[in-house]
């Protein structure tokens, strides 16, 4: 090719052509990419300066994935604790309706004289259960006190099986057959039934007729308390004075009388076959089967007093001896009256018997002062409650748990014996209640579970780091305080609640308190978190901003010019056109020289 000569004009012209292609090519490239600046060679500096600005850029859009997943794991915890924090309210609601709830059981007890045991520190009532654990309190029944009481004169026996009239015979023949004076010369006096006839009578030979004496007798006994009662009568000659009825009850005589009455058959003495007698009102009878003998006369004359309601009781008194006393401390006086009256006096046939103050008296406790005494108790008080239900004792267990009341039956007496008793039902709407919060509490611990993503899970005590620049020097570590989880155990609530736990108004407001806390804790944290998410958020926006600053950094360093490019595209075609046809006049100038050769 170096053989061939070109012409200054031609050699000039076909430099100019190739330097217009190659910027033209350049120019091209441009348009194609977009791009000023492609490679190190076409500006280093700027090249190498875009692509750091690219690198850093790319980098922060990594750490955004990493905030955006990290904005998704608070969003779940947030979740967790919005769902947690209703749990909580209806737990709180829970305890509330079990603070408002009273529907305690209660059960009301006849306490009658007759079911308790006045023997000292015999009759108590014992409580088992309830609210009361391992504790078994005792209230005694009884208590000293100031009473009145009658007492048999001797030891009980039993009435006489069969009714006799009370009779006194005499061996002495009253006809002049006899064989020897009868001195009655002066005033006699007869008794019967705490009541006495005065007789006059006179001094009879052994030749005289004595037989008028029973007219006489008759006479007296017409005109005193005891007509219609006794009567005297000639039985084969012999006097006879004997009662009209069958009555607990002797014929006693005194001065001269007695010579009338000596000798002959046995004297009867007056039995109804049974004891009758009223104390204070309340009438009582003995037989010889229900007053067989002290035990269980007791046991009758109680029941007869039972039934009236009386406050007064009988019991075995010192030496088998039947008495009749006080029962509770608001007895009263005692007055013991009737035809068997004189059972409690040392004077026969006596028919009213005041009662005598014993001030040691053991006596059974009233309603009132039972429901006192358990109210104001420091083992019952708030356990129980007493109160006076028309007559009767009432306990209402103030406890989910059932309670045992001993020394009660399953009739409603207060009997005091431990071998008996009645069961006051647990409240079962307070129970419910517990197991309602106990399945609220499940659900808050599985929720706190479940409050996961991307396999963290906030609420558990997973840290979450978050890096916000590429050189790992700025980040946030976000984590339940103290690193704790939050769950019922975290939040201080009952693992498991028990019924009993809601037994009480005061255990029930520190459930509360326990809750109210809990939810204040949970808000706390919510907070928290809150401000983390805020933190991330703005850090997401920085970041976003920044990246589309070192983007346009970058892309101002390498970007063409579009219209620029194109304008220049234009101009060199144009010059490239001119170019041509320059060459193509000056191969022209040399084709005339080839014509002059021709």
């Amino acid at each position: 090719m170096s053989d061939i000569n070109l012409t200054k004009a031609v050699r000039q012209n076909l430099l100019s052509l190739q330097n217009t292609a190659k910027m033209m090519a350049t120019t091209q490239n441009r348009l194609a990419t977009g791009n000023k600046v492609n490679t190190a060679l076409d500006n280093p500096t700027n090249f190498f300066t875009a692509s750091s600005l690219n690198s850093r850029a790319g980098e922060l859009d990594a750490l955004l994935d990493s905030m955006n997943n990290g904005v998704k794991t608070l969003e779940a915890a947030d979740n967790g604790l919005t769902s947690i924090t209703k749990t909580l309210e209806s737990m709180q609601s829970t305890l509330r309706q079990a603070r408002q709830d009273k529907t305690f059981e209660t059960a009301s007890y006849t306490l009658s004289p007759a079911n308790v045991s006045l023997t000292p520190g015999a009759a108590k009532l014992t409580l088992v259960g309830g609210a009361f654990g391992t504790s078994t309190p005792s209230i005694d029944l009884t208590t000293t006190a100031s009473g009145q009481k009658v007492v048999s004169n001797l030891p009980y026996t039993a009435p006489a099986a069969t009714a006799a009239k009370a009779t006194l015979n005499s061996g002495v023949d009253l006809t002049n057959a006899r064989g020897a004076p009868i001195t009655g010369n002066g005033v006699s006096t007869i008794t019967y039934e705490g009541k006495s006839v005065s007789v006059t009578l006179s001094d009879y030979a052994a030749s005289t007729d004595a037989t008028d004496v029973v007219t006489t007798i008759n006479q007296a006994i017409a005109g005193s308390d005891l007509n219609g009662k006794l009567e005297a009568k000639l039985v084969g000659g012999t006097l006879q004075l004997q009662a009209k009825d069958t009555v607990n009850s002797d014929i006693t005589t005194t001065g001269n009388i007695a010579n009338f009455l000596t000798g002959g058959a046995a004297d009867v003495s007056g039995a109804s076959g049974k004891y009758e007698f009223s104390v204070n009102g309340v009438a009582i009878t003995l037989d010889s089967t229900t007053g067989s003998d002290v035990t269980t006369a007791v046991e009758n004359v109680n029941n007869q007093l039972a039934t009236a309601g009386s406050k007064f009781k009988a019991v075995i008194g010192p030496g088998a001896t039947l008495q009749i006393q006080g029962a509770t401390t608001n007895a009263g006086a005692l007055q013991v009256t009737g035809a068997d009256a004189d059972i409690f006096s040392a004077t026969a046939d006596v028919t009213s018997v005041a009662g005598t103050t014993d001030a040691a008296l053991v006596v059974m406790k009233t309603i009132d002062t039972l429901v006192a005494e358990i109210n104001n108790n420091a083992e019952t008080k708030g356990i129980i409650k007493a109160s006076n239900d028309d007559g009767k004792l009432r306990i209402q267990n103030l406890s989910t748990q059932d309670l045992t009341v001993q020394g009660t039956d399953g009739s409603g007496k207060v009997t005091g014996d431990s071998s008996e008793s009645s069961v006051v039902d647990g409240n079962s709407v307070r129970s419910g209640l517990a197991d309602q919060f106990n399945v609220l509490r499940d659900q808050l611990d599985k929720m706190a579970d479940d409050a996961s993503f991307n396999g963290v899970n906030l609420l558990r005590g997973d840290k979450l780091k978050i890096t916000f620049n590429e050189t790992g020097t700025s980040s946030i570590d976000i984590q339940v305080k103290d690193g704790k989880s939050v769950d019922s155990t975290e939040l201080g609530l009952p693992t498991t609640m028990v019924a009993k736990d809601l037994d009480t108004d005061s255990g029930v407001d520190s459930l509360l308190d326990d809750v109210k806390a809990a939810i204040t804790q949970v808000r706390a944290q919510a907070s928290t978190f809150g401000s983390n998410l805020s933190v991330v958020e703005n850090r997401q926006d920085f970041t976003k901003k920044m990246m589309n600053t070192l983007q346009g950094g970058a892309s101002n360093l390498t970007l063409a010019d579009m219209n620029e490019e194109a304008a220049n595209m234009v101009a060199l075609q144009t010059r490239q056109s001119l170019a041509t046809s320059s060459l193509s006049m000056a191969n022209q100038a040399d084709q005339n020289v080839l014509q002059l050769l021709r």
